[in-house]
């Protein structure tokens, strides 16, 4: 039995607009999620013990990829299972044992959907865990890559390397196609607002695939986050707060455009300003979820927790740590 977990993350720039080839900087923060795997014979064992809905198990012969038959909704197995059987799928590859079987247990802090890299860092956790299981271990930037091609596959070719590789490496990355590098960053004061909500990234995702077909200025708004991404980098190096929290302004307002806010992710980021906070912005897919904010005071989470719609306020810290095994 060996148990790996990976940290979640929060963007300061650049989602949506790093599927399409431009920069992102995402940043790992200290909630993780923690997997255990245990070989046996054949099938696939996966129990979700807490991942923000009822606790579940399932338990199905063959391959991975096989869709288990259990009586709850679509919706929620796709949430509880879909990255872990691509996981091990990987896993099983990356040892050479096809036919190896596994019990999994998944128990995960960060919220499904919800902006703050639920999937990529279970999918992490999942790789490395199975992977020692069998025998093997994997450098972090292996297991980057492999996590990525599950996010790829279960979200049907429309997946960056961002998270995977930020959940992996821990810390500040820069990630641009497929050069994905870690940088320095400061010890920034993220406040994480939650709606408890979760929104659908295939789908958000889809429609910004879409306004950038239907219309130029949907392109160059896209463009545009890049363009806000590589003017942070220089702040960030820097260390001029203030800049960053301008830099966040701007690219949440570029999202909003692009259609993936809501009502309760733009009200947490105006009461997050409201409250004096440098910077806020949605993080993540969008469409509800999380916002993250700069402020070094308690002023931001106190305006969060009294926001109609936001149903956790957190401070965040900077986790150095990538995946790590367990004891």
């Amino acid at each position: 039995m060996v148990t790996a977990s990976a940290p979640g993350k929060v963007y300061l720039f650049g989602e949506h607009a790093v599927v399409y080839g431009e920069p992102a900087v995402p940043c790992a923060i200290e909630r993780r999620a923690q997997v255990t795997a245990s070989h046996r014979d054949s099938g696939l064992r996966v129990h979700a013990g807490d991942l923000t809905i009822d606790g579940f198990t399932v338990e199905y012969e063959g391959s991975a990829s096989e869709r288990p038959d259990v009586d709850i909704e679509d919706s929620l197995v796709e949430a509880g299972i879909s990255y872990v059987n691509e996981a091990i799928e990987q896993a099983r590859d990356a040892a050479d044992a096809p036919d190896a079987g596994f019990d999994v247990t998944v128990d995960s802090e960060i919220p499904l959907g919800a902006g703050l890299g639920s999937s990529a860092a279970v999918t992490v956790a999942a790789i490395d865990a199975a992977t020692r299981e069998l025998g093997v271990e994997l450098s972090p930037e292996e297991i980057a890559d492999r996590a990525y091609r599950v996010e790829h596959s279960v979200q049907d070719g429309q997946a960056s390397r961002a998270d995977t590789f930020c959940s992996a490496m821990g810390g500040a990355v820069r990630v641009e196609g497929d050069d994905c590098r870690t940088i320095e960053a400061p010890d920034l004061p993220f406040v994480i607002g939650y709606d408890g909500g979760a929104g659908d990234t295939g789908a958000l995702v889809a429609g910004v695939c879409d306004l950038r077909e239907e219309y130029e200025f949907a392109a160059d708004t896209v463009e545009a986050i890049g363009d806000v991404v590589r003017r942070g980098e220089a702040a960030l190096a820097a260390e001029r707060v203030d800049e960053l929290g301008q830099l966040m302004n701007f690219n949440h307002g570029l999202l909003s455009a692009l259609g993936v806010s809501s009502r309760s992710l733009d009200a947490m980021v105006w009461a997050a300003r409201d409250a004096g906070a440098t910077g806020a912005k949605l993080t993540g897919a969008g469409g509800g979820g999380c916002i993250v904010a700069l402020d070094d005071t308690p002023e931001t989470t106190s305006a969060l927790n009294y926001t109609p719609g936001c149903e956790d306020t957190f401070r965040a810290e900077l986790d150095t740590v990538g995946v790590r095994l367990e004891e």
